[in-house]
């Protein structure tokens, strides 16, 4: 993972190695990105705002137990992203890949709990699964070395 770019200066070049603590935190950004959006998408789509209006989704009331275990389960990724960055080099890694093992788990569920899901919730849900799945891979097969 190594990009080389040069300055406007053509006497100067210099290579830049993207480590693997870069891709990971990179990642986590996008996928935290992508469920953020999908939850904001799923609001412009009126059947489901108006389900959300009832406090009942599919099925799933919205309370505020639901609100605070939807709260708890999103920060798995928004920590990720500091802990990929900043946390001890070992516990950082493995964090990523259990982090990121559970949140494909979690949205690989979540199709089994309410209505049938929208083509943009099937979408965004492609994008998140290929999004931690990368996570794991990166972290566990290239985050060999502190970068």
């Amino acid at each position: 993972m190594t990009t080389t770019t040069t300055s406007t200066d053509a006497t100067t070049a210099t290579s830049t190695k993207i480590g693997p603590r870069q891709v990971v935190a990179a990642l986590w950004v996008f996928v935290t990105l992508f469920y953020i959006y999908c939850d904001v998408f799923g609001l412009m789509y009126p059947p489901h705002l108006q389900e959300f209006l009832a406090g009942n989704v599919g099925g799933l009331v919205v309370d505020q137990q639901f609100l605070l275990n939807a709260a708890i389960l999103m920060t798995i990724p928004m920590a990720s992203v500091l802990i990929s960055r900043i946390a001890p080099h070992r516990f950082a890694r493995w964090e990523s890949v259990a982090a990121g093992a559970i949140m494909t788990l979690v949205q690989i569920g979540s199709f089994s709990f309410g209505s049938a899901p929208t083509s943009f919730y099937i979408y965004c849900s492609i994008i998140e699964v290929a999004g931690t799945l990368a996570i794991v891979w990166v972290a566990a097969r290239h985050w060999k070395v502190d970068a």
